[in-house]
């Protein structure tokens, strides 16, 4: 067994949050921005190590999310799900025997359900091509244009077994390398052999770019309330079409989404407020006028009164 000093063993970051966007904040290099789906307190952990042209994670997240990402450039991440069940990458639903898979610099959008764990592998693109050629193995071309691929259950077994074990090594003392170049070619058997997932419904172009154009319009008028008549006149479709849309595309209503975007913004808001600002402020500002029935609807979803989420940080 080769083992070095630790100067050159793999270097791990555990990290706990209990705020969903903190959490997002964690991975490193990441660019993620997380809104929380279901009620209740938040907890988050990722196990990180970070190898030379390659990041392993495990993430857990306990509430359901709506995670906006970005991974860096020049990269491609493969993420494997515990269970598939319940989860959507840009409103498509992975079924059994899929991984994501999404390009660095490539906006993408995750929906997870409560009690989350997810696998991740991100290699730098010249390190990928360059194990590819040493093995002599030609890389399916089409990884980048799907954002689902189908995967063998041995293949998917033996990588989660591996970032699993490398994730929970006592001493990490084996050197980076070597761990790398294991994980390189359970990754490359994965790119080789198994091709995109295609098969999605008719309906499913139309569906996206009416809850994409309505994302689009919430983003510019958060400060105020949006109705569903608005909704339906920006996007020429019927409420029923409408409602359609959002539960196939976030798993979410139409207003569902209205609400729980509104509030996580006021939880950004009051966790970087600064020490002049007041929840009633903020929360006005957000276009929430019933003060009491905010405050309700603040501690139901995210576990805290919006007072306490304002002062934590003095804390």
């Amino acid at each position: 067994m080769t083992t070095l000093d630790s100067t050159f063993a793999p270097k791990r970051c555990i990290q706990e949050a209990f705020d969903a966007d903190e959490h997002a904040q964690n991975l490193t290099r990441w660019q993620q921005e997380y809104d929380q789906l279901s009620p209740g307190s938040f907890y988050g952990r990722l196990d990180e190590v970070a190898l030379e042209t390659m990041q392993v994670f495990k993430e857990h997240t306990g509430q359901a999310l709506r995670q906006q990402c970005k991974v860096w450039p020049e990269s491609l991440w493969i993420g494997i799900p515990a269970n598939q069940q319940g989860s959507r990458i840009n409103g498509q639903t992975l079924t059994d025997g899929e991984v994501m898979c999404r390009p660095g610099g490539c906006d993408f959008e995750l929906v997870t359900p409560e009690k989350f764990d997810i696998y991740g592998l991100v290699i730098q693109l010249p390190a990928l091509s360059a194990a590819a050629e040493r093995q002599g193995i030609r890389l399916d071309t089409h990884w980048h244009l799907m954002p689902r691929r189908q995967a063998a259950r041995d293949t998917l077994r033996s990588v989660s077994f591996l970032i699993e074990r490398l994730l929970n090594s006592q001493t990490l003392a084996i050197a980076s390398h070597i761990h790398q170049d294991i994980l390189l070619m359970a990754l490359l058997t994965l790119l080789q052999r198994e091709q995109p997932s295609t098969e999605l419904p008719p309906s499913y172009a139309h569906r996206k770019e009416v809850v994409d154009r309505v994302k689009r319009y919430v983003d510019e008028h958060l400060d105020g309330p949006v109705t569903m008549e608005e909704l339906c006149q920006l996007t020429h479709v019927s409420r029923r079409t409408l409602q359609y849309s959002f539960t196939a595309i976030l798993g979410i209503s139409p207003l569902q989404f209205l609400r729980l975007t509104r509030l996580n913004r006021v939880r950004r808001a009051l966790r970087a407020a600064s020490p002049e600002q007041s929840v009633t402020g903020i929360a006005t500002y957000w276009g929430f006028w019933h003060l009491g029935q905010f405050a309700h609807d603040y501690k139901q979803q995210f576990g805290e009164c919006p007072s306490h989420t304002l002062n934590a940080k003095t804390l």
